[in-house]
């Protein structure tokens, strides 16, 4: 970039040296490195209590945070990349305590091999493999059909054949249960949709006390 015959360099943050706690910003790594450069110890940690307190406008989210004046030391300490001399009023943080990996999360469960359906169908596939035959489990598999379908035209919109659910049954089985000849499924209404599911602020799916309302429905799922 060019102007009045002067070339200006632009510096983008990716060249520059990765912050060890961004949220307190690259002007605060700035200061702390001049803190480094005042070699009298008493002045020195006059003015890393000052930085401290910079550090604290900046973050104020830190005092929701229990022994909040700590935190805000040992994150001073990691910004200089525990290499500052200072008296702090609190115990200097250990590098190998703050800098350790995480163990990892151990992942229980196979793979699931269905992911529009969910795991939670694959084990209930397997629960009626080990069901005798009788109309209970016939039921119970047509139940369970229905539900699939309904999963299945969330995620794909076009329409589904009995068949096709009635397949991937006994492929999810392993081919261990066999769907009953003559099973039908209910008819789908014209007017049905599915819709991908989502979470509200309140955990519950958006807009749909809303819309039971705006529809003349009441909380207790009565006609008004």
């Amino acid at each position: 970039m060019e102007e009045s015959g002067t070339t200006i360099k632009l510096e983008y943050n990716t060249e520059r040296e990765k912050l060890a706690m961004p949220e307190y910003g690259r002007n605060i790594l700035k200061m702390v490195e001049k803190l480094s450069e005042i070699e009298d110890r008493d002045e020195r940690s006059r003015q890393a209590a000052a930085v401290v307190k910079v550090m604290e406008l900046l973050n104020p989210q830190v005092h929701n945070q229990d022994n909040y004046e700590q935190k805000l030391w040992d994150h001073l300490h990691i910004i200089s990349g525990y290499t500052l001399d200072v008296d702090s009023p609190y115990p200097v943080p250990r590098e190998d305590r703050f800098d350790a990996r995480p163990a990892p999360v151990p992942m229980k469960g196979e793979r699931i091999r269905a992911t529009h359906y969910g795991r939670n169908i694959e084990k209930i596939i397997n629960l009626l493999c080990e069901q005798p035959d009788d109309e209970i489990k016939t039921e119970t598999i047509r139940s369970l059909a229905i539900y699939m379908r309904q999963q299945y035209l969330i995620w794909n919109k076009d329409s589904v054949a009995d068949e096709t659910i009635f397949s991937d049954i006994e492929k999810l089985s392993d081919y261990r249960l066999k769907v009953p000849e003559g099973l039908m499924l209910n008819k789908i209404a014209s007017d049905a949709s599915f819709s991908r599911p989502s979470v509200g602020i309140n955990g519950g799916q958006q807009g749909k006390g809303r819309n039971n309302r705006k529809n003349g429905w009441n909380r207790s799922g009565k006609k008004k």
